[in-house]
């Protein structure tokens, strides 16, 4: 009995269909493909694909493994700088994908400018809003920026610019009545409202009576050094000046 079948035996049929049922059978390689797509398409990046298969097949899973692993540490550090600059408030956050190229290097790039525009307007924003809590207001926002940020950076020069008017408006007054001694002096800042213009106003109300009564009690003084005692001091006043 001839113990190797021929071809057309079943032995020799039954050897062939073993084979195309192994792992590296196309029909099994696309349904891995497709199932790693399938994971990848639904945000899952751990599926990996086996290696061993040879050719095409396997240099098709050593890709799709690469791509799967490119796209994870893309995502992991857009989360990261996202988390630590929009979440945490921790600014100068940037991406890094090694061996990045392609829209992922245009993605990472673009997550890497907006990280780092906005840390140079924050900074800047809160540089000047220090300094004016501190009393100085010499400084502006100079960073360039757009959209709300931009409002809010006219926002903040503006009101630098109003809180130096006034301040400088109620120091000349204050100087020309209290030190100089020039009468009659107001305080004059455009633009002013709520509690700006309230301060505005009260100072100006201040200068008014002093004005008032200090030029009162200089006429009857003045009439008295004259031999006029027909003078009395009619204007109103409180406390002490009372």
């Amino acid at each position: 009995m001839d113990e190797h079948p021929t071809p057309g035996t079943a032995a020799s049929r039954a050897g062939r269909a073993g084979r195309a049922d192994g792992p590296d059978r196309p029909d099994q390689v696309l349904q891995q493909l497709l199932a790693g797509l399938t994971a990848v398409r639904d945000g899952d990046f751990r599926t990996r694909l086996g290696t061993d298969l040879p050719g095409v097949p396997g240099e098709i899973a050593t890709v799709f493994n690469g791509m799967v692993e490119q796209l994870a540490r893309v995502t992991s550090e857009v989360t990261r700088v996202a988390r630590e600059v929009g979440s945490e408030g921790r600014l100068g956050g940037q991406a890094h994908v090694p061996g990045a190229a392609g829209t992922w290097l245009d993605l990472t790039g673009a997550v890497n400018a907006m990280a780092g525009d906005l840390t140079r307007q924050l900074r800047n924003i809160a540089q000047v809003t220090t300094a004016v809590a501190r009393g100085d207001l010499t400084q502006k926002i100079e960073v360039d920026a757009r959209g709300e940020l931009l409002e809010l950076k006219n926002t903040v020069n503006t009101m630098v610019d109003q809180l130096s008017a006034f301040a400088g408006e109620v120091t000349r007054v204050a100087r020309e009545v209290g030190s100089e001694g020039n009468l009659g002096g107001q305080a004059t800042v455009r633009g002013v409202s709520g509690t700006w213009k309230d301060l505005t106003d009260n100072v100006n109300v201040m200068a008014s009576n002093l004005t008032g009564q200090v030029r009162s009690m200089s006429d009857v003084a003045t009439a008295v050094a004259r031999g006029d005692l027909s003078r009395k001091i009619t204007v109103e006043a409180k406390g002490e000046v009372a």
